[in-house]
């Protein structure tokens, strides 16, 4: 499956013996996580999120990001400006 939204982001979903992969390209905002949560929704038990071509995100994303985390959703190949994003952002809710 290939989706296309107008927020410059590319969502690919593969579905594999042990899980679904979601495979993230380009810029994610808080237009897109509509689509995302669809996608996650419809991949099961087992979600990981290919983040290694991801280039932007805004605070929404990061939050949702945390959010994914909590639910045991892998973030693979995240940027380490998101991580370290995604790190801040968690400490101060603590």
């Amino acid at each position: 499956m290939l989706y296309w939204s107008s927020v410059i982001v590319k969502i690919e979903t593969v579905l594999g013996v042990h899980g679904t992969t979601i495979r993230l390209i380009g810029r994610l905002s808080a237009e897109c996580l509509p689509l995302l949560r669809a996608h996650i929704d419809a991949g099961g038990s087992s979600v990981v999120l290919e983040m290694d071509e991801v280039t932007l995100v805004d605070m929404d994303v990061v939050r949702f990001l945390i959010d994914c985390q909590a639910r045991g959703i892998e973030l693979r190949d995240c940027s380490a400006y998101i991580r370290e994003w995604i790190a801040r952002e968690h400490e101060s809710d603590t």
